[in-house]
C-alpha cells in the first residue's frame, strides 16, 4: 500500500483520536450537506454520495437530527451561508503531490489556511493542475476477506492469492491487501463509474464490503525512505487533515511498511 492507501489506513486506526478532536460531526455534516446539494436528492437509496457521508455519520454515532439538519441545509430548507467544494493542490515535504478536498463556506478564509500549512511545512501550493495529472479519480471499495466474514471453516474463504484473483476476475482495475485489527482486508479499486456495481458484485461474492467511495489515486509514486522526511510527511497530511473546512486529503507518497511501522 502507498500514498492516500496508506494515509487513509493510518487514519482509520486512529479514529479514536479523530473523534476527540471534536470536528468529525462537522465535517461528516458538510459532506452529507455537498452530497444532498450535488445529487439533488436527500435519499441515500438514490444518492450514493449521500448513501457514503450517511455511512459515516452512523460510524461516528452523529445525532440523526444533526444528520436531517444537514439534509435540509443541502435541500435548501434552512437559511444560512453557502457551502461549496473546494479543490487544492501543492507539493509538501519531500516533493510529495497533495490533493486537498475541502467544502467551505469562505473560500479565500480555507486558501489562507491551506496555505499557511504548505508554507510552513516546506511545501508549496500549485495552480489548478498542478498535480492532478499524477491521480486518477478512481472507486475505492474497502472489502473485508471472506475469512474476516466468518466463512473460512465453511469452506469459502480462500487464500489472500485466491481472494485478489476473485476481486480482479469480477472486474477490479486493481486490488491492495492489508491486514487490519488482524483480519484481511482488500482495498479494491474499479472505474468510477462502476463503484455501486462493482460493490454490489463484490458482496454477491460473499464478501463484506466496509465502505466505498470516490478518491484519487496516485498514478505516479515519490519514495521516501528517509525516516525524518517519511515522519514530516505523515505530520504535514494531518495537520492538514485537522482543518475544519478539509474533507479528504490524497498523496503520492510511498514510505516502506517497516519504516511506516516505526513511525
Amino acid at each position: 500500500m502507498s500514498g492516500h492507501s496508506k494515509w487513509s489506513t493510518i487514519k482509520r486506526q486512529k479514529g479514536a483520536a479523530d473523534i476527540k478532536r471534536g470536528q468529525t460531526f462537522t465535517k461528516i455534516a458538510n459532506a452529507i450537506t455537498i452530497a444532498v446539494k450535488m445529487g439533488s436528492s436527500g435519499d441515500p437509496e438514490s444518492n450514493p454520495r449521500l448513501r457514503v457521508a450517511m455511512d459515516a455519520a452512523k460510524a461516528v454515532n452523529m445525532p440523526k437530527e444533526n444528520v436531517n439538519r444537514a439534509i435540509d441545509r443541502g435541500l435548501g430548507r434552512l437559511p444560512g451561508q453557502t457551502l461549496e467544494e473546494v479543490i487544492y493542490e501543492g507539493f509538501g515535504p519531500g516533493k510529495v503531490a497533495f490533493l486537498v478536498e475541502g467544502v467551505t463556506d469562505n473560500k479565500l478564509r480555507t486558501l489562507q489556511e491551506i496555505r499557511n500549512i504548505f508554507e510552513r511545512g516546506g511545501g508549496s501550493m500549485g495552480g489548478q493542475g498542478s498535480v492532478a495529472y499524477m491521480f486518477d479519480r478512481s472507486g475505492e471499495i474497502r472489502v473485508k476477506g471472506k475469512a474476516a466474514e466468518g466463512e473460512a471453516h465453511q469452506g469459502r474463504g480462500g487464500s489472500t492469492e485466491e481472494e485478489m484473483l476473485e476481486l480482479i476476475d469480477l472486474g477490479a482495475k486493481d486490488v491492495e491487501d492489508y491486514i487490519e485489527d488482524n483480519m484481511q482486508k482488500y482495498l479494491v479499486y474499479t472505474q468510477s463509474s462502476e463503484l455501486n456495481t462493482m460493490g454490489n458484485k463484490i458482496t454477491q461474492a460473499g464478501y463484506g464490503v466496509e465502505s466505498q467511495e470516490l478518491v484519487y489515486k496516485p498514478n505516479t509514486l515519490v519514495p521516501v525512505n528517509d525516516p525524518e522526511t517519511a515522519k514530516r510527511v505523515l505530520d504535514f497530511a494531518e495537520k492538514l487533515e485537522e482543518l475544519d473546512d478539509v474533507q479528504k486529503v490524497y498523496a503520492n507518497f510511498d514510505i516502506p511498511d517497516e519504516l511506516m511501522s516505526s513511525l
